[in-house]
């Protein structure tokens, strides 16, 4: 079976969600909304079953989704970047405070650092730093379906905002530079928000890079 990509823009602040799917398993990266969620209906409605939940970053509007995920299914697993494990617990350090919410999270299953990889029936993810918009920040990178879920490292035509507590906008440059812009010009950029790119396309007309 092959690797089909869902987007939903989920939760008040636009995130985009992706649903990976291949050989009958299901990932659900970044669930930013709350309970009443388009997300829970299209898994229900579908009749899937999510396997994990991978966290590209701690901020509060990619993490609001994930009580109510593992409150519908039990056994999904929360995977989270080993830096931005603290934020999850934190409204303050998630930012959701800043906006009147307070967003916290379960405690992750499972920590992921840079160099690890995770899979989706037999499609294989690499983890990227691209750290810089909060410390532990990650990518998600599939060589094979020639795409990178980017978090809110890299948008089309921006990268993300290092103005915020915990931010740091040159380790930002640099961990895009390092870890993104290698990789081949078709590749497909999947951000956290707004529409998608590619490599190419941003090495060559970004003007933060």
């Amino acid at each position: 079976m092959p690797l089909t990509i869902d987007t939903l823009v989920t939760g008040p602040m636009a995130v985009n969600t992706y649903l990976l799917r291949c050989d009958d398993v299901c990932v659900v990266v970044d669930p930013g909304g709350m309970v009443n969620d388009p997300l829970l209906a299209f898994l229900q409605r579908n009749q899937i079953t999510p396997q994990a939940i991978w966290l590209t970053h701690g901020h509060g509007d990619h993490i609001a989704g994930v009580a109510a995920l593992k409150d519908a299914f039990p056994t999904v697993q929360l995977i989270c970047p080993e830096a931005d494990a603290p934020m999850l617990n934190e409204p303050q350090w998630n930012l959701s405070a800043s906006f009147g919410l307070s967003v916290v999270a379960p405690q992750p299953d499972r920590l992921i650092r840079p160099g690890d990889s995770l899979t989706v029936g037999t499609a294989r993810w690499q983890v990227l730093d691209t750290s810089g918009h909060t410390p532990g920040g990650v990518s998600h990178y599939c060589s094979a379906e020639s795409a990178v879920l980017t978090g809110d490292a890299l948008f089309a035509g921006s990268i993300g905002r290092t103005d915020v507590p915990g931010a740091d906008g040159r380790k930002l440059l640099q961990t895009i530079r390092d870890a993104l812009l290698p990789l081949p010009d078709e590749t497909n950029v999947l951000p956290g928000h707004g529409p998608g790119s590619t490599i190419g396309r941003e090495r060559q007309g970004n003007p933060f890079l």
